[in-house]
C-alpha cells in the first residue's frame, strides 16, 4: 500500500474501531522483502506502547505507532506491538529473506489508437531509493536515481524484453535513450494481453533486476460521468459487491450503498457509474442486489430486472430481449478467462446466466436471451416425483468454457429441510449431467457456488457461517474446519457472517466476514486458519485481483473515496503456519507447460514433463487428471533419482490420438466425436497450504485450429495493379459444356494477383502451412485441385500406371459420376479418398488414365492447351483423411 494511501486510512480510522497493526513494503505486491527492504510498521489504536522486535532488527523509533523497520539477518523474525492493556497485540512471524533481487523494472504506456500500438517506456528503479511518485507508480519519467541505475546497468549490458504469455512473442527496445529509458513499441491486442518485462543476467553490485509480469490490452473505457445523473447503489447495510473481467482484471466495478464505482487501471483512478433521473425511482436505484460486468457494459440486477448500462445509455432488458417480465433471481458470467477456445455452437456461447425460481436463460454477446430450461425437466431428469417442489437456488460458471452448473433445492414438505443438487450443462453437447452430490441444509439456508481453478469441476459452497468442498469431481466432500474441529466460522468471528471468498489461479481460498476477519485453506485442503487482522471491522473492504494477478484490498468509504491496497497473502500464511506444523511436503514443483492453451491436431501429439523434489521417504508423487471427451492417448514415464536425502520423480506425458480416418464410412461422424475440449491438470499428491503451487491447470483442444490455413507459394498481393475486372470462358472450355459463354469476375481482394505461365510451362502448386505468425511448413500429403469456374481444359502429365496404381485411381469424372447430386467441391475429398495402391481397394480399370492426385513428390503437374490462353483460377483441398482438420 502506497504512503499516501496509508496516511488516508490511518487519518479515517484514528477515531474509531479495533485495534490492529500491519506493515508495507516499497516494493510493490511486496516482491522483494528481504534484508535490504525498508519495512513500514503501522499501528492503528490508542493503547500502543512501543515495538518489540529480535535483537538482529533495528528500529526507526520504537515509541511510534507508525516507523520502519530494517532486519539485517535472514529468517523469520517475530514482530509486535506492546500495548499498555490487555488483551495483548498478535505477534506476525515476518519471514525475511537474503535476496540478491533488488531492483524492479519500470513501465509507462502510451496508447497510438491511430496505428493500434502501444509505446511502452520501460527504466529501472531501486524500491529503496527511488522517489515517491516512482513508489505510488505514478511517475512519466524516471527519477535521478534511476537514470543513474539505469544508465549504468545499461553499460554493463542490460537491455530488457517484453515476452508475452499465451502466443510466446518477443519484443525488443530501441537503444537506451539520454534520459535513461528504453522504448518498446508491440501492438494493441486483446488476445496475448499476459506480458512480462525481462532482462538479461547483469549484476550491480551483486544485485539483478526482478521480472516484471503486467497485463496489457487494448484501451478499455469507462462510463463517463455526467452531470445530473444520479447514483446507482447496493440497499442499506449490505456489504461491498466487487466484479472483474475475468480476462482483464485491472477492469473492474464495486457497488457500495452509496455510489457504484468503474475502473479500469485496478482503482488507481476510478469513476462513478449513474443513470439519467426518471429512468429508476429513488426506490430501484437503491436496491441493486446483483451486478455483472462484460467487456465494455454493466448489467444490474434492480428488484427482478435486468437494467444494461452501456457508455452511450440505460436501459431495461424487457421481454423483446428473451428475458422474462420480472422475477430475475440471480445473474452469473464467467469468472475464469476462457482461453482461445474455438466453441462450435450454433449461437454461440454464452457470457451471462440469468435465472427465476423455475427458468434458466442463457445470455449472448448481442444482448438479447434464450430460455433453456424449466425445473419441471430438471425434474424429469432428477427421476423425482412430478408433485415435489424443485427450485433453483444458484447457478455458476465452471473452469471449462462450455460448462456451467445449475445449484437445486428440492424438498416435499417444504418446511425443515432441503436437499441440494448440482447440474452441470455443456453448451456444446447440451448435455445435462447431475452430479454425485447431495446436501441436506434447512429450508431458509442458501448457498453460493463459486468453481475453483481446477480441471475437474471442484467447487466451494457456503451459507453465512459454513463452508462445503467438494474436490476431485465430487469424490471428496465435506465442511472445511479448523484445527480444533469448528466449522461455523461465525463463532470464531464475533458472530459475524461471511460475506465473500476469494479465490486465484494458484489455489488459495480467502473467507472474509463482514467484518474483515479472514480464513484461509488451499484448494483439495479441509481445514482453514484464522489469518491475522488486517483492516478494521469500520471499513468496508472487499477482495480484488489486480493487473499483476496479485491479491488486493478494495477499501470504500463513507465519502466516496476508494483506496487499494496491497495484501500480502504469502507472509500472512506464513506467519500463520510458521508456529504449526503444516509443512510442505516437497519443496520443488515445476513443469514445462508454458501455455494456458493448445490445438492438437490429427497426426500431432503434445509431449511434456513435470518435476517433483521432495525428502525421502515421503513418497509423493504427480497425479495427472484429465477432464472431458475420453478422445486423447496418454503415455506416462517417471524417472527417479535420489541423492543427499532428496528424492526427484520426473514424470514425462504424451498425448496423441490414435484415430484412424482412412476409408472409414462416415468421416465426418468420426472427426466429430474425435474433437472436443480437454482440461489436464498436473498436481502432487500430497500438498498443504504452506505450498506456493497447487497444481497446473491448461487445455488441449483437439480439433481445427482456426488460426492455420494452406496457401499456394508464389502468388502476391503487392506485386500487380490492384484492380478487379472481368473475362469470358469459352463454353467449349467448361466442364459441363454449357449452351453459353460464362463471364466472370476476377475479385483481386479474395485471390490476389494472377500468376503468369507460359503456356509450355508445366504447374505443380507448392502448398505450405502457414498459422497467425507465418509459415509454418510444406504439405507433403495428397491434395486435389480444381478450376472453380469449371473448366477441364487443362490435363495431368502422370498417368495412374506411372504413379504405381494397382487399381483404377479416382477421378474427377468418377467422382462427379458417383455424386451427381452434389456440387464440384463437395465430390470428392478426405471423406470418400480411396488410395489405388492396394489390391484390395478399388477395381481394375484403365490405368492409362491422367493421375489427377498431386503432392510435392510425386512429380506429377499440370499442362496447358496450347493453341489457346486461358484465365484459372484453382481451389486447392487436402485428400490426405489423417491429415489435420483444415482445407
Amino acid at each position: 500500500m502506497s504512503a499516501r494511501a496509508v496516511a488516508a486510512l490511518l487519518s479515517w480510522l484514528s477515531c474509531c474501531g479495533s485495534a490492529l497493526w500491519r506493515y508495507t513494503s516499497n516494493s510493490p505486491d511486496y516482491r522483494i522483502f528481504s534484508t535490504r527492504s525498508a519495512i513500514k510498521l503501522h499501528y492503528e489504536g490508542t493503547a500502543f506502547s512501543e515495538w518489540s522486535a529480535p535483537g538482529t532488527c533495528v528500529i526507526q523509533d520504537k515509541s511510534s505507532p507508525t516507523t520502519e523497520l530494517r532486519c539485517s539477518i535472514p529468517g523469520i523474525q517475530m514482530i509486535k506491538p506492546i500495548v499498555t492493556g490487555p488483551p495483548e497485540e498478535e505477534a506476525r512471524y515476518l519471514r525475511i529473506e537474503h535476496s540478491h533481487i533488488c531492483f524492479m523494472w519500470y513501465y509507462r504506456v502510451i496508447n497510438i489508437v491511430e496505428n493500434l500500438t502501444q509505446i511502452i517506456t520501460i527504466w529501472v528503479y531501486d524500491p529503496e531509493n527511488a522517489n515517491s511518485d516512482e513508489i505510488l507508480w505514478t511517475a512519466d519519467t524516471p527519477s535521478a536515481n534511476s537514470i543513474v541505475l539505469t544508465k549504468v546497468l545499461s553499460a554493463l549490458g542490460q537491455k530488457p524484453t517484453i515476452h508475452t504469455l499465451l502466443k510466446r512473442k518477443m519484443y525488443s527496445p530501441d537503444d537506451i535513450k539520454n534520459e535513461g529509458t528504453w522504448t518498446v513499441e508491440i501492438p494493441m491486442t486483446s488476445d496475448d494481453m499476459i506480458k512480462e518485462i525481462k532482462g538479461n543476467q547483469v549484476a550491480f553490485q551483486d544485485c539483478f533486476i526482478a521480472h516484471l509480469p503486467f497485463l496489457l490490452t487494448v484501451p478499455l473505457l469507462t462510463i463517463p460521468e455526467t452531470a445530473g445523473f444520479l447514483p446507482l447503489t447496493s440497499p442499506a447495510g449490505t456489504p461491498l459487491m466487487v466484479v472483474w473481467n475475468a480476462c482483464v482484471p485491472s477492469f473492474a466495478v464495486v457497488v457500495a450503498n452509496m455510489e457504484t464505482f468503474q475502473t479500469n487501471d485496478s482503482f488507481h483512478t476510478w469513476s462513478r457509474v449513474r443513470v439519467p433521473p426518471d429512468t429508476l425511482s429513488d426506490v430501484q436505484r437503491h436496491s441493486v442486489t446483483d451486478v455483472i460486468l462484460l467487456s465494455q457494459e454493466i448489467v444490474f440486477l434492480i428488484q427482478g430486472s435486468l437494467y444494461l448500462r452501456t457508455l452511450q445509455e440505460f436501459t431495461r432488458l424487457e421481454s423483446d430481449k428473451g428475458l422474462p417480465e420480472g422475477g430475475v433471481r440471480g445473474i452469473e458470467t464467467r469468472r475464469w478467462c476462457g482461453g482461445i477456445y474455438i466453441f462450435k455452437i450454433k449461437k454461440g456461447h454464452s457470457v451471462i446466466l440469468a435465472w427465476t425460481e423455475n427458468e434458466v436463460y442463457l445470455g449472448y454477446s448481442s444482448d438479447t436471451f434464450v430460455k433453456l430450461t424449466t425445473t419441471e425437466n430438471l425434474k424429469s431428469l432428477l427421476g423425482l416425483p412430478s408433485q415435489d417442489t424443485l427450485t433453483i437456488q444458484n447457478l455458476e460458471y465452471t473452469l471449462h468454457p462450455a460448462e456451467f452448473a445449475v445449484l437445486l433445492q428440492h424438498c416435499v414438505a417444504c418446511t425443515d429441510t432441503k436437499k441440494i443438487y448440482i447440474m452441470i450443462y455443456n453448451e456444446y453437447s447440451t448435455q445435462w449431467v447431475c452430479q454425485d452430490f447431495t446436501l441436506d441444509i434447512p429450508m431458509d439456508t442458501i448457498l453460493i457456488p463459486r468453481f475453483l481453478y481446477s480441471a475437474m469441476p471442484d467447487l466451494i459452497l457456503w451459507d453465512s457461517h459454513r463452508v462445503y468442498y467438494c474436490y476431485q469431481n465430487f469424490t471428496v466432500t465435506g465442511v472445511v474446519r479448523t484445527s480444533t474441529g469448528e466449522e461455523n466460522l461465525s463463532q470464531l468471528s464475533g458472530g459475524s457472517k461471511i460475506h465473500d471468498i476469494f479465490v486465484d489461479t494458484f489455489g488459495n481460498i480467502i473467507i472474509q466476514m463482514e467484518n474483515n476477519i479472514m480464513f484461509y485453506f488451499k484448494i483439495n485442503t479441509r481445514d482453514v486458519i484464522k489469518l491475522h487482522l488486517w483492516t478494521n471491522e469500520t471499513v468496508k473492504s472487499c477482495f480484488y485481483i489486480s493487473s499483476a494477478s496479485q491479491v488486493y484490498l478494495v477499501n470504500v468509504f463513507d465519502d466516496g473515496r476508494i483506496i487499494p491496497q496491497e495484501y500480502p497473502l504469502n507472509l500472512e500464511v506464513q506467519s500463520v503456519t510458521s508456529r504449526t506444523e503444516d509443512k510442505c511436503p516437497y519443496m520443488v514443483f515445476q513443469n514445462n507447460i508454458f501455455n494456458l492453451f493448445y490445438f492438437l491436431d490429427k497426426r500431432e501429439s503434445l509431449t511434456i514433463w513435470s518435476q517433483i523434489v521432495y525428502p525421502e521417504n515421503v513418497g509423493v508423487y504427480i497425479l495427472v487428471e484429465s477432464y472431458g471427451p475420453q478422445i486423447l492417448t496418454m503415455h506416462t514415464v517417471t524417472q527417479y533419482e535420489i541423492a543427499l536425502g532428496y528424492c526427484t520423480k520426473t514424470t514425462t506425458i504424451t498425448f496423441t490420438q490414435d484415430a484412424n480416418y482412412e476409408s472409414v464410412q462416415d468421416y465426418f461422424n468420426m472427426q466429430e466425436k474425435n474433437s472436443g475440449l480437454v482440461l489436464i491438470q498436473l498436481r502432487p499428491s500430497e500438498y498443504s497450504k504452506t505450498c506456493p503451487v497447487a497444481q497446473k491447470v491448461f487445455q488441449i483442444a483437439v480439433g481445427c485450429d482456426s488460426h492455420k490455413y494452406i496457401a499456394a507459394s508464389g502468388f502476391s498481393k503487392t506485386e500487380c495493379q490492384h484492380r478487379d475486372f472481368s473475362y469470358v470462358i469459352d463454353k467449349s472450355y467448361l466442364r459441363h459444356r454449357p449452351p453459353k459463354n460464362l463471364k466472370v469476375r476476377y475479385d483481386w481482394g479474395k485471390y490476389g494477383c494472377p500468376m503468369k505461365l507460359d503456356f509450355r510451362e508445366k504447374f505443380q502448386p507448392l502448398i505450405q502451412l502457414f498459422d497467425e505468425n507465418g509459415y509454418v511448413r510444406d504439405v507433403e500429403v495428397n491434395f486435389i485441385m480444381w478450376e472453380i469456374h469449371g473448366r477441364d481444359d487443362y490435363s495431368y502429365n502422370t498417368s495412374m500406371i506411372q504413379s504405381g496404381c494397382l487399381n483404377e485411381a479416382q477421378t474427377w469424372e468418377s467422382m462427379l459420376e458417383q455424386n451427381e447430386n452434389l456440387p464440384l467441391e463437395e465430390v470428392w475429398g478426405p471423406e470418400n479418398y480411396r488410395p489405388c495402391f492396394s489390391y484390395a481397394i478399388g477395381k481394375p480399370g484403365d490405368l492409362n488414365q491422367p493421375y489427377e492426385i498431386i503432392n510435392i513428390s510425386n512429380h506429377n503437374h499440370l499442362f496447358w492447351p496450347t493453341d489457346h490462353t486461358g484465365m484459372y483460377v484453382f481451389r486447392v483441398k487436402i485428400l490426405d483423411p489423417n491429415y489435420r482438420r483444415i482445407w
